[in-house]
């Protein structure tokens, strides 16, 4: 009889140390209005789990794995990007495996690999309580599924619900309430692709937005030059933290001047912490990141005519260098879908300067010289995009790179940081002082993806009072902080540009103007809306207006220009949802693009100038 309320005893227990470990370690607390619901459902998952199984300890085992990842699992997630685990999640959940070595990723494979395990094991159909378990799981998935207003409905009705504040939504719900509401929020509000009249109404409105082209005589015919992009890992300016008191400039004196001849421009990027992914789409492919996904993992599924594939039909050669694992982040298809032609994965570099598992940029860029070599001496045009891998968390470095700067800061992240940044910023000038010699007339882009994790709870930014520990407590200027990396773009021969604050989704067309491109292509959708520059965020955006100034969008009643800017981010998702999911209504017309190769590692030098793999 006492087995019976085995469930009942197994949850409070585990409810109660997971809370505790949440709170004190991770500083994330689940408001206590919150707990008896969220308890309650948890009991439920916790009969259903004892009614499906044949052992009472494996049963025990299941729900602590389970429940740590719930509660622990989103405590760190927290702490560490400032928002829950979404459902998204799970299909990144790979690539974060891929990442992760040694401790780390058996301390995230095993829970997982333990459970599945664990379930078919003590998986049992022996009295009706399992039967009736079986069902009740099945008509909660199936109306998660394919009815989740039925659930969300009523739960957003009881329950205020915040889109740009994920973590309040999660500490006012508890882990298991939580996780079902944006389940079912996650089926309901999933992008569809938009039928024709609708893409063509949202694309009319962008462009007619859009300033009248210059006339015939006035426009200079396209000039092609080479292309350079650097992504540069986790690149920022750690000379913010005013509290740090570096004993010395972790950034190269070069850069810095450098830097200053560009106005000290930054890019605003559409993550902070991670998800370099996402800054890459936008910087290739024109178009804003509005939620919290990878866009490379399930939403880049049609062949759309982004920078590399625009460049590659004027006859460039579109290369992208990372040495990283070529799956990571779905990148095989999604640099196939947007143009590239040739892919240098980490099989396609020699590991001969390490940085523990993170190849050096100075290694990086030596090698992808090399491999550019052929076309810089052919004067064919390239479009050469390349990743860094260095400047990961926990920010290693190898014996060749002793620590060089000391900081005052409790928090490690901000001495460690600084010394990666010292070496990142470094290499990065030599890299260019030997580009610009070899290929003066250039352009070249470098720019940070995200700003670095320093300690949980935004510690590091708290610290010197650049950031809250909460995004809820955020000002406009914070949001703004948030997201700003260091950005140079070189425009040759005439040297930096100076731009003030970019969005990253409008480089492209910066680009493009630079090389004097006036044919119609995408990134006509996005050109800036008069007098603002728009930063979509998930659940929010801010726009920077001409005077400096940051205006904050979260939620209606809208300022003036939020009510505009909003009405023109619902307009570039349609069309943005139509180009890359889609059935492309609003494409404009283009010669189909070479198929996407990895090279083999053994090929040592200049690849053919020209590549294509069948089916």
């Amino acid at each position: 009889m006492l087995l019976k309320f085995l469930p009942v005893f197994s949850t409070a227990l585990f409810y109660l140390l997971y809370y505790l470990i949440s709170t004190f370690k991770f500083d994330v607390q689940i408001n206590l209005s919150a707990i008896f619901y969220d308890f309650l459902l948890q009991l439920g998952v916790a009969y259903i789990l004892f009614a499906l199984s044949k052992r009472v300890w494996i049963f025990l085992v299941i729900q602590a794995l389970v429940m740590g990842i719930l509660y622990v699992g989103n405590a760190v997630k927290i702490s560490f990007f400032g928002g829950p685990i979404m459902p998204d999640d799970v299909f990144a959940l790979r690539s974060l495996l891929l990442i992760l070595e040694g401790w780390r990723f058996f301390a995230a494979a095993i829970p997982l690999a333990a459970i599945a395990s664990l379930v078919l094991f003590n998986f049992t159909m022996r009295h009706w309580s399992a039967y009736l378990a079986s069902l009740t799981a099945i008509s909660l998935g199936i109306t998660l599924v394919y009815k989740p207003a039925m659930i969300l409905e009523p739960l957003d009705k009881q329950m205020e619900y915040s889109v740009w504040d994920q973590r309040s939504n999660y500490l006012s719900r508890g882990a298991t309430f939580y996780t079902l509401q944006e389940g079912a929020r996650y089926f309901a509000s999933a992008d569809t692709p938009p039928d024709p009249d609708d893409a063509q109404m949202a694309a009319e409105r962008l462009l007619s937005a859009v300033p009248a082209p210059k006339p015939v005589a006035e426009t200079k015919p396209f000039t092609p030059r080479n292309v350079h992009i650097v992504l540069l890992e986790s690149f920022w300016d750690p000379n913010e933290l005013k509290k740090a008191r570096y004993k010395q400039n972790p950034l190269a004196p070069d850069f810095r001047k450098l830097w200053k001849s560009a106005g000290y421009s930054h890019a605003l990027d559409p993550v902070f912490g991670g998800y370099t992914a996402n800054s890459e789409f936008e910087v290739l492919c024109g178009f804003p990141i509005v939620k919290d996904n990878v866009k490379f993992e399930r939403q880049l599924l049609n062949a759309v005519p982004c920078l590399p594939h625009i460049l590659a039909d004027k006859g460039y050669r579109t290369v992208v260098s990372h040495p990283n694992v070529p799956v990571f982040w779905n990148r095989v298809n999604a640099y196939r879908n947007i143009g590239f032609q040739t892919y240098w994965s980490i099989q396609d570099f020699v590991l001969d300067d390490m940085n523990r598992e993170f190849l050096s940029d100075v290694s990086l860029y030596r090698q992808v010289m090399e491999k550019i070599s052929g076309s810089l001496d052919t004067k064919q045009p390239i479009l050469d995009y390349i990743v860094t891998y260095f400047g990961h968390w926990n920010y290693p470095l190898s014996e060749s790179r002793p620590n060089k700067i000391s900081s005052r800061s409790e928090i490690e992240e901000v001495s460690t940081y600084a010394n990666t940044i010292y070496y990142k910023s470094r290499e990065l000038m030599a890299f260019l002082d030997q580009l610009r010699q070899r290929d003066p007339d250039g352009i070249i882009v470098v720019f940070g993806d995200h700003l670095p994790f320093l300690g949980e709870n935004f510690a590091g930014y708290v610290d010197s009072g650049v950031l809250a520990a909460n995004r809820s407590d955020f000002t406009p200027a914070m949001f703004k902080f948030y997201v700003s990396t260091p950005m140079i773009i070189i425009d040759g021969k005439n040297g930096p540009v100076k731009f003030g604050s970019m969005p990253l989704y409008q480089v492209p067309r910066f680009l493009l103007n630079l090389l004097n491109y006036d044919e119609p292509s995408i990134m006509d959708y996005v050109s800036p809306l008069p007098d603002m520059r728009v930063r979509p965020l998930p659940g929010l955006h801010f726009n920077l207006l001409k005077d400096g100034k940051v205006d904050l969008c979260k939620e209606p009643p809208y300022s003036e220009p939020c009510q505009k800017s909003a009405r023109w981010l619902e307009d570039v998702t349609v069309v943005s949802n139509d180009l890359f999911i889609g059935r492309q209504y609003t494409r404009p017309k283009h010669a189909p693009v070479q198929k996407i190769e990895t090279v083999p590692a053994e090929v040592a030098g200049p690849p053919p100038v020209s590549v294509s793999v069948p089916e």
